[in-house]
């Protein structure tokens, strides 16, 4: 099923909803979770789960309790009971596996759970398009009423009800903000009921959307719903550089996916040494430099060596080292049990893939213009005077 809210216009063309594909509206935008179990019939003396999947603006979702005689599909547009008022959404998800989500999310099935009403009907369709397309002027609005009334906070989405009587506006502020005035000024100038509910960085992020430093749609508005929180300590264990700029997502925060392989790291960390272990050697104590887990190198850098730099040695081979270490056994040298090998290897897995080309190879090579440009340039005195009167030699040719 196509977005409910891309009809046609009175020229005849779609006008589109401007979400790019996360309005959730429709039955395919982000975050959708596939129905593996669709076809596949129940056991014997199983009843269909009672409960529905619904989705609303920018992949928000929830969970209602449908009727026992009504049968409802994946983007069926349906009624939904507030209490007060009435919400229009789409059916993203039906069957078992709304059970288990329900489950994910901690959401109890109990008394609590709203229900559907009914298949929403053609004047109800149109109202909840008419509120939709209300939705930016009145975010541009209200955010000139925030800046009049100066209150220190960041309208990022409004959201209307399906009836067009009640709209959620999500905001952003670092300290506690006293809205009342404005919700009474909201509320006056657009004849609805005013709901401000408050989101960080990352929902609003999930909420925008945008394209990451990776190339890809950023993961909190395609699939990632547990927003962790992150700290530097997460860098740290992969080694990476405390840069803020690379680090940092376009909501400001450390990004998520530095969690995503974090597990990992930890445990590959646990197996190599302290990174303040120190080995006595011959010419004073040498100190672990960096370390690479994929390869299993630790680096060493001895500190009465001037000027010489890392030796990578192999893990077991460091192990070793640091044992007799301990044990009060001085190392004469670590050059011995350095990695030869490791320079070729480094060559062949980085190498030029552009060729010798010069980056300034389209640049315009500009000519030194002479001083003498447009004089003539000066000679000897006995050079200007042949030129004036002759040489000898062509006076003697003739």
């Amino acid at each position: 099923m196509g977005c409910s809210s891309c009809s046609s216009g009175a020229d005849g063309l779609p006008k589109g909803c401007k979400n790019n594909g996360s309005c959730g509206t429709c039955g395919t935008g982000g975050k959708t979770t596939f129905d593996w179990l669709e076809g596949i019939a129940l056991p014997a003396g199983t009843s269909i789960f009672d409960v529905v999947e619904v989705r609303f603006k920018n992949n928000r979702k929830g969970f209602f309790r449908r009727k026992s005689k009504d049968t409802y599909y994946v983007g069926d547009v349906v009624s939904l009971d507030l209490n007060p008022g009435i919400d229009v959404g789409v059916v993203s998800l039906t069957g078992e596996l709304v059970r288990t989500q329900m489950s994910i999310k901690k959401v109890r099935d109990d008394h609590e759970v709203k229900k559907i009403l009914q298949k929403s009907t053609k004047e109800e369709i149109e109202i909840w398009q008419r509120a939709r397309q209300r939705e930016d002027e009145t975010r541009l609005k209200a955010r000139e009423i925030i800046k009049r009334l100066k209150i220190h906070m960041k309208l990022t989405d409004v959201e209307f009800q399906g009836d067009e009587k009640k709209a959620t506006f999500y905001y952003i502020a670092e300290e506690r903000v006293d809205f009342r005035e404005l919700v009474r000024e909201l509320a006056a100038t657009f004849n609805i009921r005013v709901d401000m509910r408050q989101i960080g960085a990352r929902q609003e992020a999930a909420r925008v959307g945008g394209i990451g430093s990776c190339g890809r749609e950023l993961c909190c508005s395609t699939w990632l719903t547990d927003f962790r929180s992150v700290s530097t300590s997460s860098a740290r264990y992969q080694q990476m550089a405390l840069n803020p700029v690379k680090l940092a997502g376009q909501c400001g925060k450390l990004k998520c996916c530095l969690n995503f392989e974090l597990d990992q790291y930890v445990e590959a960390v646990n197996d190599f040494p302290s990174p303040n272990t120190k080995i006595q050697v011959s010419k004073g104590k040498a100190v672990i430099f960096k370390m690479d887990i994929f390869k299993r190198v630790v680096y060493f850098l001895e500190l009465g060596d001037k000027g010489g730099g890392p030796v990578p040695v192999p893990l077991d081979q460091a192990k070793q080292l640091i044992a007799k270490s301990d044990k009060g056994e001085r190392i004469d040298s670590l050059s011995q049990f350095a990695i030869q090998d490791l320079p070729d290897e480094v060559s062949k897995t980085y190498s030029n893939v552009v060729g010798q080309d010069d980056l300034t190879r389209f640049d315009v090579t500009k000519r030194k213009k002479s001083k003498y440009a447009g004089k003539k340039k000066p000679g000897n005195r006995n050079n200007r005077k042949d030129h004036r009167r002759g040489s000898p030699k062509s006076t003697s040719s003739k």
